[in-house]
């Protein structure tokens, strides 16, 4: 095995775990749908590695990421599907398809123009798979914020959307006015409806602002987390816990946390 390529390496690896009599009995018990979860997992592994800058942690996120894609390509080729040189085959003749100004003989494109050649490609593919639906083709499995995000940028490109940000603002005002309504009666169905209102012209607002509303949501998460845990840190040097605490006096910590960048 070990003067073999390093990826058929893993690939050999992967059919020993899921061999029917001396494979692991866990990976032998797996499928498509038990597996799935831990390839997001790992995806947000590998976007965590690169948020921290460590190469070694990226290093070793992505091989666990690789490992996902072995994985689910050994699945489908018990089955008679395809194996991961057929997945290989097909993701490189896609990028070679959609990149006919580097691989072919069309004239050199910018950003601007290569993602809109890039569109117009996955248009065309999504209609030879009888996907004819403006937002046809877009993962359910997504994240709701990242899903608003790209059902909203596609709608955009047949001028479904609104002018400009102040636009978008002037949405969630009116979606905060409707939430405020419905306090009163509290009931959860359209409390939750109206919320889902308020988020999904939240993801508009990022787009129309250039910014990733995962991302923006991701930062106030990792913020949060520091300021909380100054105010625990300081909490404790007083030999309390925020349990022995009290609102005004962790929001003066709070407000300390800000003060110092935190």
């Amino acid at each position: 095995m070990t003067n073999e390529p390093k990826v058929q390496n893993l690939i050999n690896v992967m059919a020993a775990l899921r061999h029917p009599i001396s494979g692991c009995p866990w990976d032998r018990a797996q499928d498509f749908t038990t597996i799935a979860p831990y390839t997001i997992e790992e995806a947000y592994e590998v976007q965590s590695a690169i948020a921290a800058g460590d190469p070694a942690q990226l290093q070793d996120e992505l091989g666990d990421l690789l490992f996902q894609v072995v994985y689910h390509a050994r699945l489908a080729e018990e089955r008679g599907w395809f194996n991961f040189d057929d997945v290989a085959q097909s993701i490189t003749g896609k990028m070679v398809r959609r990149h006919p100004h580097v691989f072919g003989d069309e004239a050199a494109r910018d950003a601007a123009q290569q993602t809109a050649a890039w569109e117009a490609q996955k248009a065309e593919e999504r209609l030879a798979r009888a996907e004819t639906g403006v937002l046809s083709g877009i993962a359910t499995a997504l994240p709701a914020l990242a899903r608003a995000q790209k059902l909203t940028a596609r709608a955009a490109r047949v001028g479904f959307d609104w002018p400009d940000a102040n636009a978008v603002l002037d949405k969630l005002d009116e979606e905060v006015h409707e939430l405020r309504a419905e306090l009163p009666a509290a009931d959860p169905a359209r409390l939750e409806d109206e919320l889902g209102d308020m988020l999904f012209v939240m993801a508009n607002l990022a787009r129309k602002l250039g910014l990733n509303a995962e991302q923006c949501l991701a930062r106030a998460n990792a913020k949060f987390t520091r300021r909380f845990g100054f105010i625990e840190t300081a909490l404790a040097q007083a030999g309390k816990t925020p349990i022995d605490s009290n609102l005004t006096e962790m929001d003066a910590l709070w407000d300390s946390a800000k003060e110092q960048g935190l």
